[in-house]
């Protein structure tokens, strides 16, 4: 089970998503504001983030953004905003996930349960056989290198920080080059059965992730847009 922080000012809320995160077995640590709930997540990072959008001292986009300055621990956004301008914000700010008050405890235990599964490494042994195929599930596509043990990205040797969702998109269009692939197969790749979402989540995970990659190399250019289509990852 997972040591989960949660950043929520409504202490309702604080109290109903612990009572139901630790009736499954995770462990939650609560924090009340942006600024301290930062300051926890920096000092000592859990499995899972789960923040609140609107919160004294530090709003929880403006927290996302500075942790994200350092870290890719995966996160879901919690917000009362019905606003679709506010979630395609926290997408591109690298939240893994969102989801709207209300919620029922359930719809976000197994948003919490997928977003984990996600973001778990696969276990790997220390026998011979163990390294060889582990090393044989790393892909290499021009100058691009993933390593899904260790959910790495290298570009060209240097490496190239990805949050699990971004990291699943981009190993799905890496794994055949050359053909496109549509929204909806690549929300396939990245979430769960249980987890929907709509196309310009998908715009803004690709948008995020280009821009990683020209903090590397300005003329990055492997990602292929084709309008109306979908994506297409192109080999150099």
């Amino acid at each position: 089970m997972a040591n989960i922080t949660l950043v929520d000012d409504d202490e309702n809320i604080v109290a109903s998503v612990s009572l139901a995160l630790e009736s499954h077995g995770h462990s939650v640590k609560a924090y009340y504001d942006g600024a301290s709930g930062l300051e926890a997540l920096q000092n000592d990072p859990p499995d899972l983030a789960i923040l609140d959008v609107k919160m004294p001292r530090m709003d929880g986009m403006e927290l996302l953004r500075r942790l994200r300055q350092t870290s890719e621990l995966p996160v879901i956004m919690l917000t009362s905003k019905d606003d679709e301008i506010d979630e395609i914000l926290g997408f591109n700010l690298g939240a893994d996930d969102y989801m709207h008050k209300p919620f029922s405890q359930r719809l976000l235990l197994e948003r919490v349960k997928a977003v984990l599964r996600r973001a778990a490494p696969e276990e790997s042994g220390i026998s011979a056989e163990a390294q060889a195929a582990a090393s044989a599930k790393m892909m290499r596509r021009g100058k691009l290198t993933l390593d899904p043990e260790r959910h790495e990205s290298l570009w060209d040797g240097k490496q190239v920080r990805l949050t699990v969702t971004e990291f699943l998109l981009l190993q799905s269009l890496a794994q055949r080059p050359g053909f496109v692939k549509s929204r909806d197969n690549l929300m396939d790749a990245a979430y769960d059965d249980q987890v929907y979402v709509d196309d310009r989540t998908i715009d803004s995970h690709i948008k995020r992730m280009r821009k990683k990659f020209r903090q590397v190399d300005n003329e990055f250019d492997a990602i292929e847009t084709l309008y109306g289509v979908g994506y297409r990852y192109r080999e150099s």
